[in-house]
Order: structure tokens, then sequence, then C-alpha cells
């Protein structure tokens, strides 16, 4: 079933951080895949000021059953003391390409104390 994986969303202060989280989801079976796109210009309200910076955005493959433990892990890797993290429920997809997110997130990856 599609609604069994999520796209999720996140975004790094640099793309070198963007890369380091993606491997290290992935290595830890928490992630099929980690997309990190390099140029994102991003606007925003933090601390009651406006902020304009460069990130890179990260599109997360996953089982959705691994949700919670990968959202541990961003927030532990990630520089950002409020990481964003947003789940997206895939609608639908190519049923091979599902099939193989389904086998490499691993139901016993990932583990916190690294």
């Amino acid at each position: 079933m599609t609604d069994d994986f999520l796209l999720v969303l996140s975004t790094a202060a640099s793309a070198e951080e963007g890369l380091g989280i993606g491997r290290r989801l992935v290595a830890e079976r928490l992630a099929a895949c980690v997309n990190v796109v390099p140029a994102a210009r991003s606007v925003f309200f933090w601390e009651g000021a406006l902020h304009e910076t460069d990130e890179a955005l990260l599109m997360i493959k996953t089982r959705r059953d691994r949700y919670p433990v990968l959202e541990d892990r961003i927030r532990a890797l990630h520089s950002y003391s409020v990481p964003e993290i947003l789940a997206i429920p895939i609608a639908s997809g190519s049923p091979a390409y599902l099939e193989w997110l389904r086998e490499t997130v691993s139901p016993g990856g990932g583990d916190s104390s690294q």
C-alpha cells in the first residue's frame, strides 16, 4: 500500500550538512534515499525577526513505521535547534520503486546512540 510510505522534507544549513545527515539516514536504513538539493533560498521568521538564508533541501523517502526513529535521528544530527521535519504521505508511486523502498528501509535499522 502506498500509505505505508512518506516523503519527509527537511532543510540543512549547507549541502555538506545535508549530505552528512542523508548518508547517516541511509546507512542506518532509516531512509531508502535522500536527495539533497543544494540551492534553496529560505525566508522565515525566527525569534521575532525576518531571516533570509541559503539552505539545502532534503527529500527523504522512508516507511511510515520508521518515521519516529527517523525524526529522532534528524534532530540528533542537525545543527538547528528546531529543524524543519515535515512528513508527507505518498499517495501513489511506481510499484517497483515502492517495493524497493519497502525492502531497503529496515524495520530494525537505526541506532540513535551514535
